[in-house]
This record gives structure tokens, C-alpha cells and sequence, in this order.
């Protein structure tokens, strides 16, 4: 099989070693040439991830990527993806499948990335996402996880699923495409919320954030039309542990700095995510509690700018608790 693999950042790096070494597909890795993260690749064969095996075609040329791969997986920031799709639709795709294998919301829109997909020309029955669980650092040493494929198209979900699947990721058909678009963006904006509770001293509280975080996400994509149990799936709940308590996550790792009046530099898509959020529950009558915390300390308060981030943070916290007492269920 041959897969072209369009974002050569972290995941992206990633899903190429994983498809070249462990499925021994052929694989083209697509970066921009200006990129640092290309520059690197193409410098040393490998970044603070993954080598660049081998057998693996690097390459800044759009056209030779899309002409190369069977199945086209885009990895890039979740925020440039319309402006990028764009680029994409002006070569001949001849009806190769797409898989989105990033997490987030379209700030500006509040659209799922395949949404974003369609709407720039892609058929919806060639979309498919891949997401869930797992950390670059642990799979590379051979510690598995579970991960998910979900599409509009039952066939597609499934031959990708089947064909992807290895004794390092165990892949589950997902059935709620929007559950899980929503689900897989949204645990970034909790991840950030983890954060702010290590780097305030709040810790203890991440339990309650998980129960109600999830809650909170759930009443979201049931609002949105989806199923309210797609949050303690995979996409949701089952990446807490990597994104609420891992030193590998950047949304923790953001909301912990911020926390302490520090700004993490690293891509943290939990940001934008949260104010596509905001908007999203503004329009639909839904209340986000959580997310319009995270949503204040990265916009409002702007607690990275202040020395005084902690105890800015440490007040937004507070401020849940003054809500009036609600049932569980």
C-alpha cells in the first residue's frame, strides 16, 4: 500500500515510522520547504521523535505527494487546515480517501475538520478521521494503545481500520462521526484545564474535571447532534490519561505554565479549540462551564502575560465552585 502523509511536524513524522516501519507500506512525507520541521528532516534524517526511516520519500513537492499515495493522511495544525485544503483541491485527487489525523475545531466557524473538508470540495464518503489515545514517545517503545477510525463511510472506516491495525495500535470502528470529532478536540480543552490545576496546586481536582468534563463535552455533542455516550469513548475520555496527566502532553503542559505566568511555545490546540467552543455552546443554548474557564484564562485573563498567573488562575477555578448546586444525572 502506498500512503502519502501531507504535515511533517510530530504526528506527522510519527504516522510515516509507523506506516513505513511496523505495516511496511511505502510512504511519501510531505512538509513545506520553508518549515523548520522539514528543514530538520531533511538536514539530519530524524527529529526529536522518529528517524526518517529509509524507504520513506521526503518531499516539499505538494504534487508528487497527492500523486503518490493510495490514501492521503493530512497531520497539520488544525487552524490552517481550510487554507491548506485549498491547495490540495487544485490537483487531480482521483477519489483518494482522506484521513484527518489532527484534533480540534475551526475557530473562526465552529466546523468539525471534515466539515471544513467537504466544504472546500472534498466528498464526504472520502473523509475519515483517525484519533484516540497515545503518546509518540511511548509507541516508539513498543508500548500499544487503542485508537479509532471513523467516517460517514461504513466501507471506508472499515477497510482503513483493517488496514491499519497493528500489535502496536489496536484500531476501533468509531459510529458517531461528529461524537467523535467533538470528543477528540474537546479532551485537548481539558487538558489545558489539567494544567492549570497542577500548576495552581489544585491537583487533587483533575478526578472531578474528568467526571465533569466529560459530562460537559457529552451534553455538547448531543446539542450538535451526536451521541451524548461518545464522550467516554476513546476520542474522549480514553485519551484523558495522555492529554490530563502525561509530561508528554502540550495542553497540560500549556495550562501549567500559563498557571505560572509562563507561556509554553509548542503547538497546544486545546487554545483555539476552547474558543470555537465557546462559541459553539453560546450558539446552541448549551452551558460550558469548564470550557469557558479554560476559555478565560487564555483570552481574558491572559494569565501567561502576568506574574501573577497562579493566583489569576486559582480565582477562575474558584469561580466554578460559586455556580449553584445541581443534581449529578
Amino acid at each position: 500500500m502506498k500512503i502519502s502523509v501531507l504535515g511533517c511536524g510530530r504526528w506527522g513524522s510519527f504516522i510515516s515510522w509507523y506506516h513505513s516501519l511496523i505495516l511496511k507500506n511505502k510512504v511519501a512525507l510531505w512538509g513545506r520547504r520553508e518549515s523548520q520541521t522539514y528543514k530538520v528532516l531533511k538536514e539530519k534524517g530524524a527529529n526529536e521523535y522518529v528517524p526518517l526511516e529509509k524507504d520513506i520519500t521526503l518531499t516539499c513537492d505538494l504534487k508528487e505527494a497527492l500523486d503518490f499515495g493510495e490514501i492521503i493522511i493530512i497531520s497539520i495544525s488544525a487552524q490552517g487546515l481550510r487554507g491548506f485544503v485549498r491547495e490540495v483541491v487544485k490537483y487531480d485527487l482521483k477519489d483518494k480517501p482522506f484521513v484527518l489525523c489532527m484534533k480540534g475545531i475551526e475557530e473562526g466557524t465552529g466546523k468539525r475538520l471534515s466539515e471544513v473538508l467537504i466544504e472546500s470540495g472534498i466528498p464526504e464518503n472520502r473523509i475519515a478521521v483517525w484519533v484516540g489515545p497515545g503518546h509518540i514517545q511511548a509507541f516508539t517503545k513498543g508500548i500499544p494503545n487503542c485508537m479509532v477510525i471513523d467516517s460517514a463511510n461504513e466501507e471506508l472506516k472499515r477497510e482503513l481500520a483493517d488496514a491499519f491495525k497493528s500489535n502496536l495500535i489496536r484500531f476501533y470502528y468509531g459510529n458517531d462521526l461528529i461524537g467523535t470529532e467533538i470528543g477528540a478536540a474537546a479532551k485537548n480543552v481539558l487538558g489545558i484545564a489539567a494544567g492549570v490545576l497542577d500548576g495552581s496546586g489544585f491537583a487533587s481536582l483533575k478526578g472531578p474535571l474528568m467526571a465533569r468534563g466529560a459530562n460537559e463535552v457529552g451534553r455538547l455533542i448531543k446539542a450538535m447532534g451526536g451521541n451524548f455516550n461518545s464522550a467516554f469513548g476513546l476520542a474522549h475520555l480514553g485519551d484523558y490519561e495522555t492529554t490530563l496527566f502525561s509530561e508528554y502532553s502540550h495542553n497540560r503542559k500549556y495550562g501549567e505554565m500559563m498557571a505560572h505566568g509562563a507561556k509554553f511555545d509548542k503547538l497546544a490546540e486545546g487554545v483555539m479549540t476552547a474558543k470555537a467552543m465557546k462559541k459553539l455552546g453560546d450558539g446552541l443554548g448549551e452551558e460550558l462551564p469548564i470550557t469557558n474557564a479554560v476559555y478565560e484564562a487564555c483570552f481574558r485573563t491572559r494569565a501567561f502575560e502576568s506574574g501573577d498567573g497562579a493566583e489569576n488562575c486559582k480565582n477562575i477555578i474558584l469561580k466554578l465552585f460559586e455556580r449553584s448546586t445541581k443534581s449529578e444525572f
